[in-house]
């Protein structure tokens, strides 16, 4: 396992990039440019992480694929696309996006139909697409594990990674997102390990954070900077 952080630092060139994350002990990056940035940038930034035996771990999607609006789900499947091509132009270890849903407003929220039947369907044929677009020789397309949308338990990656059924799904696990009930968070050490025994050999890229319970009714937590709530995470350290 190695570390880096998901804030690209404030930074005036590529390379000064590069080495602001190398002096903190980084050895890992999410790459702080997109596909709409100039190639010869790209590449700088690329290089630049090179020169600095930076693993690239991460290129972000972040955008809704499966929006009810048509025209910002066309568009969000051509970024999803483009930013699925980066990666693999670059040599990056995984391409992260969340599911989406077609049911609110917000592109990360919570909804009921979020876990049914024509909404599985509609991630599955999403994912395909995407892979089978660009079909990438270097870089998984991974999915971030999320509270309240697919997948939400490492069951449900296993399914998904089953229905999809393409070489080039991994998994982005992210322990916090899931923990959504009391079990889970009194007991999370025993859900880690039930997560990396189930996910090992796919597992990609994690995030490294931390939870906190508050007293306020009725089950309320509060995601929070790693030390700042009750996760294990040195337990987490060591089963990445």
């Amino acid at each position: 396992m190695i570390l880096g952080l998901s804030c690209p630092l404030q930074h005036n060139s590529p390379q000064e990039w590069a080495m602001k994350h190398r002096a903190l002990g980084c050895k890992a990056v999410v790459f702080p440019v997109d596909c709409n940035a100039d190639s010869k940038l790209i590449a700088e930034y690329k290089d630049a992480a090179v020169n600095e035996n930076l693993t690239i771990a991460e290129v972000g999607i972040w955008k809704n694929v499966l929006a009810a609006d048509k025209e910002e789900r066309l568009d969000a499947v051509n970024y999803a696309v483009r930013q699925l091509r980066l990666a693999d132009h670059i040599g990056a270890k995984c391409c992260v996006n969340i599911t989406g849903t077609p049911h609110g407003p917000r592109w990360d929220g919570g909804y009921a139909g979020n876990y049914s039947t024509e909404t599985w369907k509609l991630i599955v044929e999403s994912i395909q697409s995407i892979i089978d677009t660009v079909q990438p020789k270097h870089t998984k397309l991974v999915i971030e594990t999320m509270p309240w949308m697919v997948p939400s338990d490492p069951d449900e990656y296993l399914r998904l990674i089953e229905a999809v059924d393409r070489d080039a799904l991994g998994v982005h696990l992210d322990i916090v997102n899931m923990i959504n009930c009391p079990k889970r968070y009194f007991f999370a050490q025993g859900f880690m390990l039930e997560c990396f025994d189930k996910l090992k050999g796919r597992i990609c890229s994690c995030h490294l954070k931390d939870v906190l319970l508050l007293e306020e009714y009725t089950f309320k937590l509060r995601e929070s900077a790693c030390g700042k709530g009750t996760m294990p995470l040195e337990d987490y350290a060591r089963l990445a």
